[in-house]
């Protein structure tokens, strides 16, 4: 029996090796691209950066009322919780809240507490929140990060872990390390101007963001993302890793290594020391069928139709705001917690607040941006998936993976090391799911300041 799995893993070896090799390149050109409307001008693009504040008029909400008010209802299935996707009577009680309860005005004055800019990169304006520390000790200097976000979540994820960060001291937390915080919203997204033209993939993203820190002055920079922000930050660190510090991860995706995890997929259950799997690993992941495969396919629906056809679902979102909070709202169910799905509410009370729900949507609502961040998916999944050239090309960062035990999908260490060559922390999270900062933002901050303090100890 051993000497059979020895053979086979001999012979594997030797087909990766030959077959399976990775990218020689350990960088990805940087290219450089122009998404505004119309040709690219011959003049050279300001870069000014300009003060934003976050405003909206009464036409803007008696429009929103007039379209609630509107809303009609399908009555859910007996019993049926959020197995067929959001359970409408509940909706009805969160349509409620949102048009006689939830006050925007409030939640405009929490969005305009922290600084927001534009600036044009690339013929697009780029969103951003910069925070800077307000009581940083003398001698002490802040390290720049740039958090990106993912769908359908927006920069407003980041403002539980923003103090955390900058001022961690008065929240009980190290103050070691002190972050500055730049918080883009990626284009298409919020108060990013989407692209004009095909092809603004990860790769123009992670270009366009590292242009702006280099606008901002920062030569050097750590880069955290989950979701898309995973792939971008990834993408940044490809581009640019002489002045990506470190590269801190609370999602990863490993598309390019195909023999070693189908070989821990075969044999990790019963072997799981042969991949270095440790006892969260195996229970995240097996029965590999349950735990993975059949989820993801219960949970990559909306995937396959933002991959291929993200305007026609679109326009409907774009016109409806019941409709436009179901099919958010509903990811913030079963990506918090696959369990949630039996909850008659999705459970999505038990992690958040109706107000931090609604206050999402409402970036989404506002600025017209749901085709466009629906777009991006097509724009990166549309060709295929593995098959880009930053799916060959290995990470030389030092990187951080913060493993959240309710992830859509676990990446154990051994799948992760096959990309992210130089990983110097990888923890299992002790609780939470997809929006890490979002859902435990005193847990991944404590991850990335205990991930900063090993990168600078080197």
């Amino acid at each position: 029996m051993f000497l059979e799995i020895a053979v086979t893993l001999a012979a594997a070896a030797l087909l990766y090796h030959f077959i399976f090799k990775r990218n020689d390149e350990t960088f990805l050109p940087m290219g450089d691209g122009w998404w505004g409307p119309g040709p690219q001008p011959s003049d050279e693009e300001a870069e000014d950066i300009r003060p934003f504040k976050i405003e909206t008029s009464d036409e803007d909400l008696n429009d929103l009322f007039d379209r609630i008010d509107r809303f009609r209802l399908t009555q859910p299935l007996e019993g049926s919780r959020f197995n067929y996707g959001f359970n409408s009577t509940y909706l009805v009680k969160v349509i409620s809240y949102w048009r006689n309860t939830f006050s925007w005005n409030k939640q405009l004055d929490i969005l305009n507490k922290y600084p927001h800019f534009k600036t044009k990169i690339e013929g697009i304006d780029i969103h951003f929140v910069h925070v800077k520390p307000k009581n940083l000790p003398a001698g002490r200097t802040a390290k720049p990060i740039i958090m990106v976000h993912g769908w359908p979540g927006s920069f407003y994820e980041f403002y539980k872990i923003i103090p955390l960060l900058t001022d961690p001291a008065s929240h009980g937390l190290s103050d070691e390390h002190i972050f500055e915080v730049i918080c883009p919203s990626i284009p298409g997204y919020g108060f990013s101007e989407a692209s004009h033209k095909q092809g603004c993939d990860s790769v123009a993203v992670a270009r366009i963001f590292y242009k702006l820190m280099l606008r901002l002055g920062f030569r050097e920079f750590y880069a955290q993302g989950g979701d898309w922000g995973y792939l971008v930050c990834t993408n940044l660190a490809q581009i640019a890793p002489s002045h990506v510090k470190g590269l801190h991860l609370n999602m990863v995706s490993v598309m390019g290594s195909r023999l070693p995890q189908v070989l821990s997929i075969l044999l990790g259950q019963r072997f799981p020391w042969l991949f270095g799997f440790q006892e969260e690993d195996v229970r995240r992941m097996f029965p590999f069928s349950k735990k993975v495969f059949y989820h993801i396919v219960k949970e990559s629906g909306y995937m396959h139709i933002q991959a291929t056809k993200p305007d026609t679902a679109g326009c409907g979102l774009n016109d409806s705001p019941v409709g436009l909070a179901a099919y958010i709202l509903e990811k913030f169910s079963t990506w918090t917690n696959k369990e949630f799905i039996d909850h008659e509410d999705g459970g999505l009370e038990r992690k958040f607040s109706l107000d931090d729900l609604l206050t999402n949507v409402m970036i989404y609502w506002l600025t017209h941006s749901i085709v466009s961040s629906m777009r991006f998916y097509k724009e990166n999944v549309g060709k295929g998936v593995g098959v880009a050239k930053h799916d060959k090309v290995p990470v030389t960062v030092p990187t951080g993976v913060a493993s959240f035990p309710n992830e859509l999908v676990h990446c154990p260490l051994y799948w992760a090391k096959q990309k992210y060559i130089n990983i110097v922390s990888f923890n299992f999270m002790p609780q939470g799911g997809h929006f890490g900062a979002f859902e435990e933002p005193e847990n991944l901050a404590k991850d990335i300041q205990q991930f900063v303090a090993k990168v600078e100890a080197k």
